[in-house]
């Protein structure tokens, strides 16, 4: 049986890239967009674009069904409003600078999309991000710069924890 991956597209060349190279891998593919958007108005939506706007939505359905792989988009807004909008709040009301990209990182888009994939049956996650990971001698896995270190993005994945590595 093949292993399934679920790729986080975001409409873009690189995680549209990694779904087709994947799948000409022999892997089961499911794209997925990740709905964090709260309920602002389709007009600012379009404006304001984002990483996971409407926009992108549009995108990433176009590519899946050029690649005819399944395609999602899954509702995050809860646990991007607790953990990145109600975080910096908090921090900023605390006079501290919060980052809300490493929170929506950390807790959004590997730790809830890593459930949710695991939950729906696959046994990978991969999105477009520049950068490899290496099991150490030891067991452990670590981040390793990518092999085009221009467009290296190890900095996006500082924070994913063991089990998230091992699942790449």
């Amino acid at each position: 049986m093949k292993e399934t991956v679920v790729v986080g597209m975001s409409g873009g060349v690189d995680s549209s890239v990694a779904a087709y190279l994947l799948k000409e891998q022999g892997y089961n593919v499911i794209g997925v967009t990740m709905q964090i958007w709260q309920d602002e108005d389709v007009c600012t939506l379009e404006h304001e674009g984002g990483c996971c706007g409407l926009s992108a939505v549009d995108d990433a359905r176009r590519v899946a069904d050029v690649l005819e792989i399944p395609y999602y988009v899954m509702n995050f807004k809860q646990e991007f409003q607790t953990n990145v909008i109600d975080y910096f709040v908090r921090e900023y009301q605390a006079g501290r600078t919060p980052n809300p990209c490493i929170a929506c990182n950390r807790y959004v888009k590997w730790e809830s999309l890593l459930q949710r994939s695991i939950e729906i049956g696959a046994d990978y996650i991969a999105t477009g991000h520049y950068a490899r990971i290496k099991q150490l001698p030891n067991g452990r896995y670590a981040i390793a710069n990518s092999v085009t270190a221009r467009k290296d993005q190890t900095y996006a994945l500082y924070n994913l924890t063991q089990e998230q590595l091992r699942r790449h």
